[in-house]
This record gives C-alpha cells, sequence and structure tokens, in this order.
C-alpha cells in the first residue's frame, strides 16, 4: 500500500499533470540574483535540491512585473527579456526531477521597499514598509496590465510549466481588490467589480500573450484580516469568476502587512489555520484549489486531501526545512524530516530587514550551491549501510575518521554529532543531565513554544538511528577522556542565567530564582501559582517565561532593561507572544533602571521619566543575561585533544547561530 495514497495521486491542473499533490509555495527569499537582478547558480541549485525532494510542484518567488513594484532588492525581475537565459538555464537544471516549474508574477505595489510606491489609492501599508504611496494613474494601470502579461510570456520562453498571479496578502492585485487600500472613484475603485477590474484584464492580457493552454494560477485571500478588508464572502464571489476566466487553480491564503492573522503565522498559531478558507471556495469551483498555512506534516496534508477539504497542499516553509519532505514521507521515515519550527527568524524576519532567507533548523538553506559535492558524499554515506562503510575507508566521506567527544546534548550538541556520524566518524555524546534538550527544552514548555521540541526530537531520533551512544547523567570528566581517548572534543554546554548585582536583591523577602528554575521539570514545586511575580528582562527568554508564570494565574510584572522587547526574535513571532501577554494581563515595562529592591517589591524608574514602586510581591525571576558554561576547559590540559566551543557555550545566541555552527563544525 502506498504511504499517503492521497497525496501522492496525480492531479490535472490546466494542461498539465502534477506527479503528486504538494506545492512548494513561492517564497521572497531574497538571494540568487546577480547585480542585474537575475538569477543565479546560487537560486537555482536552491530549486534542484527541492525539485529532487520529490515535489510535486514549484515556484519561485517575488518574480517582479515592473521595477516600480519590486518587492525586496535581491529577487528575480521579469520586466525584460535579459533575464530570459539565465531563467532558462535554471529551468533546464530543475526540469529532469520531474517537477511542475512556475513563477509567482508580482508587483509589491505599497508594500515595496521603494523609496517611490504606487498603489490604487494614496494610502500608505498599515505596517513593515514606511513611506508615502502615489495613486497610480488609469494609463499607468493599463501599462502593469501589459507587464504582467509579458512577463508571462517571458516565464513560458523560458521553459517554465506555468504562472501564478500573486493577488494576495496586501500586494498590489490585492490592493485594487480591498476597500481598506482602494477609495479609488473611477472603473477600478467602487464596486466590487470595479475593484477586480485590474486582476481580470491581467488574466486576459496573459491569455492573449502566452497562450490559452499555458497554465495560468492566482494566488487570492479568503480573508485580509484587517479591518475594512477583503473577507472570505468577497473570495467566494471571485472564485467562479475566475473559473470562468479559464485559471488553472486557486491558492487560497490570508493577511496583509498589519493584518491580526500574519500572513506568515508562527508556532502560536494552529495548523493549517487557513484551509478553513480554502475547503469554503472549493464549493463555488470546479478547478482544482490549494491551501497553504501552517502545514508541515505529510500527516495533516494527507488529511486535508482525504477529506475533500482541498486538491493541493502548498507548504514553504516546510520545504526550506526539509528538501526531501515529500520522497521521506513517501517512504515513510516521517521521523527522518526535519521539521519547520514556525519560529520565523531566517525565512521572513531575514528577508524583511533585506537580509538573504534562510532556515534555523536548516542552515544549508541559500548555501546548496555550495555544498553540491557535500551534499552528494553526504547522501551517498546516509543511504548506505552504515556498519559496511565503517570497514570500507574509502566509501567514507572523510578522508580520515576521527574520535569526536561531543558534551552536551543540547540542540547545538545533538546537531554536531548527528553530521558528524553522517560523515563517517566515531562519535560519543556525554550529557550531566537525565534528558536532551538543554535551555530549548525548558523553553518548549511555555505556552504556544511546543514546537521547538520537535527540533529536539528529530535530532535525538537522527542520533539512535545512526548509533550515536548519548551517555545521559554524565558529566566530563579525566575518566571519560582516557577511556574514549577523542581526537576531538565539541563543548555544547550551553549557558546559565546571569545573576544582576542590583541593591536589594537578595537582602529582600521574596524568592529569587531563574527563568530555568521555574521552566525545570524536577523544580515544579518552584512554579508559583496565585502570586505576584516581578520578571527581570525583556529578552525572549524573559517573555515566555512570563507568559508561561502568568499562565499559571499569576500577577506578572516585566522590567526590561533594554529600549526593545525580545530583539532576538522574529517580527511575527514576537506579535503573537506579545498578544499573549495582553491577553494574560502581562503588565511591560521598558527603559528601566531599577533604584533598589525592598523586602516585597522594587522601585524603579523609566529612563527620563516617572518613578514607579510595585509592592506586595512574592517572587523576582531572573531572566536577563546569559553566561556560556565552560566549566570542562579544565580539562583541556589533559588531553591532545582539540577543544572546539559552539553554540551558547560559545557565546550565547539565538538556536539560528548553535544549529549553524555545530553543522560547520562537523563539515570543517
Amino acid at each position: 500500500m502506498t504511504n499517503f495514497p492521497h497525496i501522492f495521486n496525480p492531479v490535472k491542473i490546466g494542461s498539465m499533470v502534477s506527479k503528486n499533490r504538494l506545492m512548494m509555495s513561492a517564497m521572497s527569499i531574497n538571494f540568487g540574483v546577480d547585480d542585474k537582478c537575475h538569477v543565479t547558480d546560487q537560486l537555482t541549485q536552491y530549486f534542484v535540491e527541492r525539485a529532487k525532494g520529490g515535489v510535486g510542484m514549484m515556484l519561485v518567488g517575488g518574480g517582479s512585473v515592473h521595477p516600480g513594484g519590486q518587492e525586496l532588492p535581491d529577487l528575480p525581475i521579469l520586466y525584460e527579456d535579459s533575464s530570459i537565459p539565465a531563467l532558462q538555464k535554471m529551468v533546464e537544471q530543475v526540469k529532469p526531477y520531474g517537477v511542475k516549474f512556475g513563477v509567482q508574477l508580482m508587483h509589491g505595489g505599497r508594500q515595496s521597499y521603494l523609496p517611490q510606491k504606487v498603489a490604487p489609492s494614496p494610502i500608505p501599508a498599515p505596517a513593515v514598509v514606511k513611506g508615502e504611496v502615489r495613486a497610480l494613474e488609469v494609463d499607468e494601470i493599463k501599462e502593469l496590465v501589459e507587464c504582467f502579461g509579458n512577463a508571462t510570456r517571458r516565464c513560458k520562453d523560458a521553459g517554465f510549466d506555468f504562472v501564478e498571479i500573486h493577488a494576495a496578502h496586501g500586494y498590489l492585485i490585492n490592493q485594487f481588490m480591498s476597500p481598506n487600500s482602494n477609495i479609488r472613484q473611477d472603473q477600478y475603485g467602487g464596486t466590487f467589480e470595479n475593484r477586480t477590474r485590474f486582476l481580470f484584464e491581467i488574466i486576459e492580457d496573459i491569455k492573449i500573450k502566452a497562450g490559452e493552454d499555458f497554465p495560468v494560477g492566482i494566488r487570492i485571500n479568503g480573508r485580509d484580516y484587517i479591518k475594512n478588508g477583503w473577507e472570505l464572502e468577497d473570495a467566494v464571489k471571485l472564485a467562479p469568476l475566475l473559473e470562468q476566466a479559464k485559471v488553472a487553480y486557486l491558492h487560497v491564503s490570508g493577511g496583509v502587512y498589519g493584518s491580526t492573522e500574519l500572513t506568515i503565522p508562527s508556532m502560536y498559531s494552529a495548523h493549517g489555520c487557513f484551509v478553513y478558507m480554502a475547503q469554503e471556495v472549493k464549493k463555488h469551483v470546479s478547478i482544482p484549489v490549494i491551501t497553504v498555512g501552517r502545514i508541515k506534516s505529510p500527516l495533516l496534508a494527507e488529511e486535508i486531501l482525504r477529506d475533500g477539504k482541498a486538491d493541493v497542499v502548498s507548504m514553504g516553509r516546510a520545504l526550506l526545512a526539509d528538501p526531501y519532505l515529500p520522497i521521506k514521507a513517501q517512504e515513510g521515515k516521517l521521523s527522518e524530516i526535519r521539521p519547520c519550527i514556525g519560529c520565523c527568524l531566517g525565512c521572513i524576519h531575514a528577508v524583511l530587514a533585506k537580509e538573504p532567507g534562510g532556515c534555523v533548523a536548516n542552515p544549508d538553506v541559500g548555501r546548496e550551491y555550495k555544498l553540491k559535492e557535500e551534499h552528494q558524499k553526504e547522501n551517498r554515506f546516509f543511504t548506505n549501510n552504515l556498519e559496511k562503510l565503517s570497514k570500507t575507508t574509502s566509501e567514507n566521506v572523510s578522508e580520515q575518521k576521527s574520535k569526536i567527544l561531543v558534551v552536551g546534548a543540547g540542540a547545538a550538541g545533538m546537531a554536531a554529532a548527528r553530521l558528524f556520524a553522517i560523515r563517517g566518524h566515531k562519535v560519543v555524546v556525554v550529557e550531566k543531565k537525565q534528558n536532551s534538550g538543554g535551555l530549548l527544552l525548558l523553553a518548549s514548555k511555555a505556552p504556544g513554544r511546543g514546537e521547538l521540541g520537535d527540533i529536539l526530537e528529530f535530532f535525538k531520533n537522527e542520533l539512535q538511528r545512526l548509533n550515536v551512544e548519548i551517555v545521559y547523567g554524565k558529566p566530563l570528566d579525566e575518566e571519560i577522556l582516557k577511556s574514549f581517548n577523542p581526537d576531538k572534543v565539541v563543548v555544547a554546554t550551553g549557558s546559565m542565567p546571569d545573576m544582576p548585582m542590583v541593591k536589594g536583591l537578595f537582602q529582600s523577602k521574596m524568592e529569587v530564582v531563574t527563568s530555568v528554575d521555574i521552566m525545570e521539570e524536577s523544580n515544579q514545586e518552584a512554579i508559583p501559582t496565585g502570586k505576584k511575580v516581578i520578571v527581570i528582562g525583556g529578552g525572549m527568554t524573559g517573555l515566555i517565561t512570563a507568559d508561561y508564570i502568568a499562565a499559571q494565574n499569576n500577577e506578572v510584572y516585566v522590567l526590561n532593561r533594554k529600549k526593545s522587547y525580545a530583539e532576538e526574535m522574529s517580527a511575527n513571532d514576537r506579535y503573537y507572544l506579545r498578544e499573549s501577554l495582553k491577553k494574560r494581563g502581562v503588565i511591560l515595562y521598558k527603559n528601566v533602571a531599577i533604584d533598589k529592591f525592598t523586602d516585597r517589591g522594587v522601585e524603579f524608574h523609566i529612563k527620563d521619566g516617572e518613578a514607579v514602586f510595585i509592592d506586595g510581591c512574592d517572587m523576582v525571576v531572573i531572566s536577563e543575561k546569559y553566561t556560556p558554561i565552560r566549566e570542562i576547559k579544565k580539562f583541556e590540559p589533559l588531553t591532545s585533544a582539540d577543544f572546539h566551543f559552539i553554540g551558547d557555550a560559545k557565546l550565547p545566541r539565538h538556536l539560528m547561530y548553535c544549529i549553524s555552527e555545530a553543522e560547520e563544525i562537523a563539515r570543517s
């Protein structure tokens, strides 16, 4: 019996047939173009790696149809014929893997990162992108219609199988359709027919220039999730009209910049959060409907297809984290799928900061072109019999195997151990605690952050599959060093809260604990209930600790000595956390200068502002700075092995650095 029979059932979309019902959605990844914004080998190999992974359909993101609508600086252009040769080379390298390859056509409108922005009406974007906006003239609208048609013709000439018009997420076409952003009084504003006119003129022009049989899909919002925005009843009204216009499929998403439900929701949002909209749209059309939105599990994708809620499931971040998700699902190797954890840090936060996109869970994103040979070697080793290869050095990835001792079974330690093992080294992990996970395991216990544990479970499963020994409850000592006699010692011991020196803190009658004390499973008695609690620290750890404590029916005050909250988090992830804190009544103070602690409270003032006194408190939780744990450095003189510090043991930072450093040390 086929694993996931609904996923791996071919589907006809317009004139093409996709081998399965998984689509890699378009993502503006913001890398892989040259100074003319023509695609390079970097972007090509990024797509080749995902085509190899077995996805049925795949889209290049952010294809700009006009220089005035370039969403981000390092996205491919489609508005000049000079872009065709590079696109053609990319198609030639991707197509042998049997994927249907397309391009998403877009104009950012008021959401473009450009000094001069245009839109249907002179209304600035409600969030993220700032700056004045000029209303388009009618002749400019007609010109843009032709730009979409010309861009499609270029995509067809380059050999792409289809295009998708981006009419969602608050970009230009969506701006025309939504009353929130369109207050025009001419033929492109006012009524539903007028607000959708731009989209239908684009479809008509594309059909003329690319032919009736060239598949054209549309990505629309089911809802904008913003006041006076596009709503589900609008999408339901539009869908049959798009079918009549002979579009190949409808791809239903949601949200705009500044919406209450973000277009790229974080781990706080439910899996399949937009599926209900695709399900409703599907009732009104016979063409394929594609759904999207926090779908990272093949199990959920199969359920959606089985229940007839959609015809195709679109995944973006899940295929960043693991390009081989489709093949692994088909082969029933679900525990081997490297999971997206919904942190939004590499995939969207970096991109909106105009940096190259990436992935916390998968540091190889954007480096596929540099790692082509590495991946071939690692995959060869990965798919062969490990026991057999261990006896045949000529087959191993490494020229010479080493004995690697990894100290610490947190995310960094396990990630390093995994790749060392894949590359043929002898690896042993020692962990002083009785379980793996480190601080990340503690963080995963906070409300809404359980998916942090998914990456830990992946690494743990991988080490078991690769026969890597983890010795629990055993701190590094001289005996271990002598018995194993390692060539290298990789130190991934993590970090611990640093105690601040504040007047009166340790003389007060309040209980003083750290965030680690609160989150430790073995320290459940430390968790307060029905108390008044002060949390020192407004970074990510401080806020998630405050959220955890507030969820236990406590009154919580956060004192942040910095000017911003949780700067190390992605804006998308932080948004949902802040909403959670708000619902629980957590009171936040920033730019705080603490004067002193009293018996039952704290006196502080806001810099350049008012003095504040909080009294009647029961507990102070320290969750501000963290310091590396490096006590095992004392063992370095006792061995000839080289010591390498990674992750928080090197410098406390966020997870993206920990995993990337771990894999880099294994490769280097």
